[in-house]
């Protein structure tokens, strides 16, 4: 049974900005860790963003200062804010989810992941 789903991927222009997000149905709503992961071609898994059930953050530090992970509650919905966007940030991206207790979240337990979402970034 799928429990997330990303949109809100595309192709911009290096300096552009796209907004992903992730619908959590079923046990992924209620994880502990909530996480964005990309990979491109040929490269390995890099976990971008996390986000604690307690809302605290953390980025990969590629990512800092451009992008903001954060999450609606309410509406079951996990948002990764990308700007400033630059060719490397091209790849697939996939929003996860850890049902288990975590202290601090790291990569490890995400039961959960979406079908991903593109994002194409040209120079």
């Amino acid at each position: 049974q799928d429990q997330l789903w990303e949109s809100g991927g595309g192709s911009v222009q290096a300096g552009g900005s796209l907004t992903l997000s992730c619908a959590a149905s079923g046990d992924a709503q209620n994880a502990y860790c909530m996480a964005w992961t990309r990979q491109a071609p040929g490269k390995e898994r890099e976990w971008v963003a996390f986000i604690a059930r307690d809302g605290r953050a953390t980025y990969t530090e590629s990512v800092k200062g451009r992008f903001t992970i954060s999450k609606d509650n309410a509406k079951n919905t996990l948002f990764l804010q990308m700007s400033s966007l630059k060719p490397e940030d091209t790849a697939m991206y996939y929003c996860r989810a850890r049902p288990t207790f975590a202290r601090d979240c790291d990569a490890t337990f995400y039961d959960y992941r979406g079908s991903g979402t593109q994002v194409t970034v040209s120079s």
